[in-house]
């Protein structure tokens, strides 16, 4: 039966859906197609599949859109909102559903659920299932086995092979992380391993690095919760030097320069689907502990866009204006910069409290169309004419390269700079006149 199996895949002759067409599951669709594998992708949004059907859709993925075209062109891709039958006919099914957490913070998994009865109710001896959405330590062997075996009736690394195997791509670099980003590998057991690790040498450049489905589990969220832990020290780093009057940016640089030292940037928080979840869901089936790194660094990203509201309050008060109806320019609501996505952006939260206060909040994003109910503007030059304040939360490359004496003419006098993200020369903005308040910026 394994011979078969990978007889099939290494022919290109297995077929194969993808559960979930969202950030993951798409690129994932269009890549397995573009090596020559006959793919159905599924999402219960018939609107999603018609759409990816008719080759429609629209994407900030560079070359995502091409390539979907190109697929199904070819007829080697086709999407669908019924599951069952794609499941049935499939050999290889990959799962690429959202695991987000609840309002307590802890998980749901009511997605990977749903998606493993359709699987486990359609499913035969000798298919390769694959699941790629982030999941709490011990999911597959707890959680997600049961499911297949009571649905199926049959024995999970005998009759059918297992593996965990998590996504590890950004947002705007997709479909190249996909293929060069070496890939971790964690089966049920070992004959699931090799399996899937024959799968996904036929289209990964990078290493293929095999193991057991739990160890997989926690590799993946130990390396958002690092990255976390990494921009919460950034963070406080930060608000040490505005007390001790210390530059956070130069203080970072010279750290860096020590062979075993690598400081993230800080900012104004942390947004994105990855590491304001991640964290929690590594820490989901492990008991409390008397000292939490993990959520203090949480706790830490979290404040920070309360941090830069109050700023923006202290900044106002040094140009001699109060907030209640004070003009306030927003660059930057996708939650980092050039994506199109918004998801538990810092601008959220941000926009929300200054609009509270009573200030007037523009916005202005040149790849994300959310606005968190501040006015949208259609360009740089509409969203700071006439305002008291910009203030930059997201590091988009557009606005890297700001003409400072541009915005100042369009501003109100005794204009306001917030730089939540660090990308404007502090003298500069000084020497032509903006009260400068920037996250790490000791005065």
């Amino acid at each position: 039966m394994k011979k078969a199996t990978l007889n099939k895949i290494k022919r290109r002759a297995a077929k194969v859906v993808v559960f979930g067409l969202g950030h993951v599951g798409l690129p994932k669709a269009v890549i397995t197609a573009k090596a020559d594998f006959q793919v159905t992708g599924v999402d219960l949004n018939s609107k999603i599949a018609e759409a990816i059907s008719e080759g429609k859709v629209e994407t900030n993925e560079p070359g995502l859109s091409d390539l979907i075209k190109q697929v199904i062109n070819k007829g080697i891709l086709k999407a669908t909102s019924r599951g069952s039958a794609a499941v049935e006919a499939a050999d290889i099914v990959i799962i690429c559903v959202p695991t987000p957490i609840k309002d307590d913070k802890t998980p749901n998994l009511s997605y990977i659920e749903d998606a493993c009865k359709t699987v486990a109710h359609n499913l035969k001896k000798g298919k390769l299932i694959i699941v790629e959405s982030t999941l709490p330590p011990k999911t597959v062997k707890t959680f997600i086995v049961p499911i297949l075996e009571q649905g199926s009736g049959l024995k999970c690394g005998q009759d059918f092979w297992l593996a965990y195997c998590p996504e590890r791509i950004t947002i705007g670099k997709a479909l190249k992380e996909s293929v060069e980003n070496d890939r971790i590998v964690g089966g049920y057991n070992a004959e699931s391993a090799d399996v899937a690790a024959e799968f996904f040498k036929i289209f990964v450049k990078g290493n293929i690095l095999t193991t057991d489905a739990t160890t997989a589990e926690v590799a993946k969220l130990a390396e958002n919760t690092f990255r976390d832990i990494n921009i919460a020290f950034a963070n406080e780093l930060a608000l040490i030097c505005e007390q001790v009057g210390v530059d956070v940016v130069e203080a970072i640089k010279l750290a860096n320069t020590h062979p075993r030292v690598n400081v993230h940037m800080p900012g104004p928080g942390v947004g994105g689907p990855c590491l304001t979840k991640d964290p929690y869901l590594l820490l989901h089936p492990s008991k409390p502990m008397s000292h939490d790194i993990i959520k203090t660094a949480r706790q830490i990203n979290d404040h920070m866009p309360k941090h830069i509201v109050k700023l923006i309050l202290r900044a106002l008060k040094r140009a001699g204006k109060d907030i209640e109806g004070g003009r306030i320019a927003i660059l930057g609501t996708a939650y980092k910069g050039d994506v199109d996505d918004s998801r538990l952006s810092p601008s959220e939260s941000i926009i929300h409290e200054l609009m509270r206060l009573g200030a007037e909040a523009t916005v202005y994003d040149p790849h994300c169309n959310e606005s968190f109910g501040a006015k949208r503007a259609s360009s740089l030059r509409e969203a700071i004419k006439d305002t008291d304040c910009l203030a930059i939360i997201t590091d988009h490359t557009d606005f890297k390269n700001l003409n400072l004496q541009e915005i100042k003419a369009s501003m109100n006098n005794k204009p306001v700079i917030i730089d939540g993200r660090r990308i404007i020369n502090p003298r500069e903005a000084e020497n032509l006149g903006f009260i400068y308040y920037g996250v790490g910026f000791g005065e």
